[in-house]
């Protein structure tokens, strides 16, 4: 079979149709588009029908490539982390803003998944020391795999939220945790069908992992530290009235790229 003649039959958009085909052949995508008449062996062009087929299931095209770019970083992925989005991006540039470049600080990523925003933390601030957690021992492999991968540095851990963390106090702590509700129709939609439940799902209202994170920050945090959360559409007013009753100050919410409150944050008053 040709390449054009296996692009035309794959049955998905064409671009990812030439994504999945130059990650089955290993050329890139513009000897994809360049050559349709070359021949396809055998097992490229089966390894390809294969990946087109997940993609028309509708499973995402993160998870059948492998791999998904954040903050500049390319990252590997798989069905036991979800898929880092763009909109976390925000969460990384807010934390970035409370680091100055030349600081030795101290930051806790909770519920790392597959490293994402640690990695890129500790990319762009190299004088912090990144602690990051994961209670799912799989997609820890997925961070362990990338900051080895992209050598950077990041202390990782195995536990939930701030439990592992005892006696420790950092200058700020991050986490996009789970926030949807637990009967929340998009659950049975496009990519999250496929994502992890646990990384998705928190509780009848979505905040149960945003309590429990928020509840436990003051002990965690050094005076002057920030929290900052990344949660869902209209999740803002909770968030920060629990900010609030846990007693931080200088609450806020930023809102990303298409207007969406999407993290909100405190921090410890300074004595």
């Amino acid at each position: 079979m040709r390449i054009g003649e296996a692009l035309a039959a794959s049955g998905i958009a064409p671009r990812e149709a030439r994504l999945l085909l130059a990650e089955a052949c290993g050329f890139s995508e513009a000897s994809v588009l360049a050559h349709p008449e070359r021949e396809l062996p055998e097992a490229v062009a089966a390894r390809f029908e294969e990946m087109a087929a997940r993609r028309r299931a509708g499973e995402p095209i993160a998870y059948v490539l492998g791999r998904r770019e954040f903050y500049g970083l390319p990252l590997a992925v798989g069905r036991s982390v979800l898929i880092p989005r763009p909109e976390t991006e925000l969460l990384v540039e807010l934390a970035l803003d409370r680091l100055p470049a030349d600081a030795e600080a101290r930051v806790a990523d909770l519920g790392t998944g597959c490293g994402a925003v640690a990695l890129a933390i500790a990319r762009n601030r190299p004088r912090a020391r990144v602690v990051a957690i994961e209670q799912s021992a799989a997609a820890l492999e997925f961070a362990k795999r990338n900051a080895t991968r992209l050598g950077i540095a990041i202390e990782l851990r195995h536990g939930r939220w701030f439990e592992l963390l005892a006696g420790e106090r950092f200058d700020l702590a991050v986490s996009n945790p789970p926030y949807v509700a637990s009967g929340d129709p998009h659950l049975g939609e496009g990519d999250l069908r496929f994502e992890p439940r646990s990384s998705l799902v928190s509780g009848e209202d979505g905040l149960d992992a945003i309590r429990e994170i928020v509840h436990a920050a003051p002990a965690h945090l050094e005076p002057g530290g920030w929290l900052l959360l990344e949660h869902g559409i209209g999740q803002e007013p909770a968030v920060r009235g629990l900010l609030e009753a846990a007693g931080l100050t200088r609450i806020f919410s930023a809102p990303d790229l298409a207007g969406i409150a999407r993290v909100s944050g405190g921090t410890l008053k300074s004595d």
